[in-house]
């Protein structure tokens, strides 16, 4: 060590310089002639020796009043501080630095303690905290990482970054870009993401419409029609159920379950359980296959014809309603395409089937609608496990319209929601485009490719020599 400090002293300043600077061959790529890339730990100063790890039984008995740091940002707060400075922390360790999911690289503030799982770092006079803050989120650190167990970015690891360093002016320019370009990017990506989240919303506002004859009312004005020759009339328009009956048009009838029904029932478990699932075979429907809307049938388990004969009760071939009676997945319903191959459900999903005045589409649109909806979360049973039982689904109601207004109200939805599954679409690729097309913007920024540098401009070898 002795020798090393009397070597480093007896350097002369070209000397020192050429250590500072980043050797041709490990730039890893070209940047601006008046850029010069420059070691990590030139550009930075570091604090790492004043960090102090308290444990979370220490924390506890403390006051709640500053930010405690760790590897990803603040994790808690305690009662006394370390520093009272903006400083540039880098997360130490931990999976984040391989999987980015959030900043590796964090600008702190204020008064705050940091513990021994982020590096703490000022800029030299060279660059600035904000703009090293940006390259370090903007590069790969994977070659600096060690440790596959527990991924370690070492303090002599991280020193040896190269940085490209730009003329002070113009690393001012580079970071007011990149903060305008990601306001942008960020007020898109929170209107983005609003059409996403507002997407269920807008689905049942739809589906209330249309169940409530608000949808169709232009088209019932043009084609009044009566429920033609099924006999209904034992049956109140505004047959009550508890709290759930709102108003519907005057040709409408408000139909039981246990009258417009011809079959609710579920399916069991095959003996043996999963043992007996088989790679192809009869599609076995569990509740993780009925979505909102949905079969979805890309990871179905399937049973033997043997079995399936077993469960003819509730074999499927087309044109039911599947409606999920237990679970975390309660109350979402699907219709069983007419061209699907036969099937069989377990005891987790019922099976109804309507009679015809009812068109097969449309029951699982009503039963995803807002109104049932409401009334499976407020008439579930059972502790541990939800669950809705038979005699609950046949006292279920539905709004029977003309068979002619029917086939409106499922043209009239289809188009609808498709159109907000487009628009939901669209903005979710937004969402998902946002941080790459950020990756992107730092990326060119630290070539020099904003359109921001000044080659005239003098770079900082100057500025260096007098630091070294």
């Amino acid at each position: 060590m002795a020798r090393g400090k009397k070597a480093a002293a007896t350097l002369t300043p070209e000397e020192k310089l050429q250590q500072a600077l980043v050797p041709v061959e490990d730039q890893p790529y070209e940047i601006p002639t008046n850029w010069n890339w420059v070691r990590f730990d030139r550009a930075t100063i570091n604090y790492d020796s004043k960090r102090i790890p308290l444990s979370i039984k220490q924390r506890s008995a403390l006051e709640k009043i500053y930010d405690y740091y760790g590897a990803s940002g603040v994790i808690d707060k305690v009662d006394n501080y370390i520093f009272d400075q903006e400083l540039l922390l880098i997360g130490e360790d931990g999976a984040n630095l391989l999987s980015r999911s959030t900043p590796i690289a964090f600008l702190a503030s204020g008064k705050y303690w940091v513990n021994n799982h982020a590096h703490i770092l000022d800029s030299s006079a060279i660059t600035t905290r904000t703009f090293l803050c940006n390259y370090i989120n903007s590069i790969d650190l994977a070659p600096y990482v060690t440790g596959s167990a527990q991924p370690k970015l070492t303090q002599d690891k991280m020193n040896a970054i190269p940085v490209p360093i730009p003329p002070l002016a113009e690393q001012q320019r580079i970071v007011e870009r990149i903060e305008s370009i990601f306001a942008k990017l960020d007020e898109a990506k929170e209107k983005a993401r609003a059409v996403v989240d507002g997407f269920e919303l807008r689905k049942s506002a739809i589906l209330h419409k249309a169940f409530t004859g608000e949808l169709t009312a232009r088209w019932r004005q043009e084609h009044t029609k009566q429920l033609g020759d099924i006999d209904l009339s034992a049956l109140d328009k505004n047959y009550e159920i508890a709290d759930y009956k709102y108003g519907i048009p005057d040709n409408w009838k408000w139909v039981l379950f246990n009258e417009c029904c011809t079959f609710v029932g579920s399916g069991v478990t095959p003996k043996g359980g999963r043992e007996v699932y088989q790679n192809d075979g009869i599609p076995f429907i569990r509740s993780q296959n009925v979505l909102k809307g949905e079969l979805d049938l890309s990871e179905v388990a399937y049973i033997s014809d043997e079995i399936n004969n077993q469960m003819k009760r509730t074999q499927i071939n087309g044109g039911e309603t599947l409606f999920n009676i237990t679970g975390a997945s309660i109350g979402r319903s699907c219709f069983v395409p007419f061209d699907q191959n036969i099937g069989n459900v377990n005891q987790h999903v019922c099976i109804i089937r309507f009679k015809n005045y009812i068109l097969p589409q449309l029951p699982q649109l009503w039963m995803n609608s807002p109104i049932i909806q409401r009334f499976v979360v407020e008439n579930q049973i059972g502790q541990t496990r939800q669950a809705l039982n038979f005699k609950q689904i046949r006292g279920m109601w539905f709004p029977v319209a003309p068979i002619e207004e029917q086939q409106e109200i499922i043209r009239a939805l289809n188009d609808l929601l498709d159109k907000e599954q487009y628009a939901k679409d669209v903005a979710q690729a937004v969402v998902d485009q946002i941080d790459t097309m950020k990756k992107a913007v730092l990326a060119r920024a630290f070539r020099g490719e904003l359109g921001t540098n000044d080659p005239n401009e003098e770079s900082v070898i100057e500025l260096l020599k007098t630091i070294l």
